[in-house]
């Protein structure tokens, strides 16, 4: 497993990396444009070479994007819709530019409608975007599950991924935070392993690509998505720990989105410290470095 965090590109792509590198991440997740407004940043040919360059020279491997909150790629508003295709295709495209190994999505809201609908309507928008696009992954997150948010369960991610066409390019990103939110226990070794069998058996762990590793602020069920700094909320450092260490995720990146100890975006102690709680969790599951 790569462990690494989510840093900000402010002042060019190229600055992701030196921030990663800064942070001894192993991987980075980046947000391609300002992840609260629907104008894209307009990243030169020359920025993205020296983003290349940056990443082969240093220890960076995989590399995620977060497209934009905005997005609602289940909207019932035509204009809503269109924005959010627009939107996610300039975020595979900057991910193909980029060499990125993943766009991770939040899939959409039904809003106060029917949530099979709003499923079909959203993978008709993410099918269409694929068509649209090179080769960059696009990985579906899972959600806390307030309001009528899609992805809170790994039958509704299922169903979402078979209404998108079932692209070979589709995957999906755990997050540990919004797993626990919406109701899985992996605040514990045999919640974790049930949790894991779950997704296998809705989703097939083949599509599983990334994790988001945060811990919660909130009860388990509590359906509500807010981010603790790792071992200072419900789910635990040694849960988390365990998590990363599961044998069935040892190909994939974690990353920690925040916030830090600090209290704003993880710091070089905050990498520090998943590396700490994955070796542990490694040693707690009997696993060899």
């Amino acid at each position: 497993m790569v462990v690494g965090a989510h840093v900000s590109p402010a002042g060019g792509l190229p600055k992701a990396i030196e921030r990663g590198v800064e942070k001894e991440c192993d991987a980075i997740q980046i947000f391609s444009q300002s992840p609260r407004a629907w104008k894209p940043t307009n990243h030169t040919d020359e920025a993205v070479d020296a983003f290349r360059a940056a990443r082969e020279a240093s220890r960076i491997g995989p590399v995620l994007i977060h497209a934009v909150y905005l997005l609602n790629c289940a909207s019932t508003d035509p204009e809503l819709r269109e924005k959010s295709l627009i939107g996610l295709i300039n975020a595979l495209e900057v991910g193909d530019r980029i060499g990125a190994n993943g766009v991770v999505l939040h899939p959409g809201s039904a809003k106060d409608g029917d949530p099979s609908e709003a499923v079909a309507r959203a993978g008709e928008v993410i099918a269409e975007a694929l068509k649209e696009t090179g080769s960059c992954e696009l990985h579906l997150e899972n959600t806390a599950g307030a309001g009528g948010t899609l992805g809170r369960s790994f039958e509704q991610l299922s169903d979402l991924l078979e209404a998108a066409g079932g692209d070979p390019r589709l995957g999906v990103c755990l997050d540990t935070c919004h797993l626990y939110a919406s109701g899985y226990d992996v605040s514990t070794l045999e919640g974790i392993a049930e949790t894991v069998n779950a997704c296998d058996s809705a989703i097939g762990l083949d599509r599983l690509r990334s994790l988001h590793v945060n811990d919660s602020k909130t009860e388990l069920g509590s359906n509500k998505d807010r981010h603790a700094p790792p071992g200072e909320g419900l789910i635990g450092g040694k849960a988390l720990g365990l998590f990363m260490a599961e044998p069935r995720f040892a190909h994939l990146p974690a990353i920690l989105e925040g916030p830090g100890t600090g209290g704003a975006e993880a710091q070089l102690e905050d990498v520090r410290k998943m590396r700490q709680l994955l070796k542990q969790g490694r040693k707690d599951r009997g696993l060899k470095d």
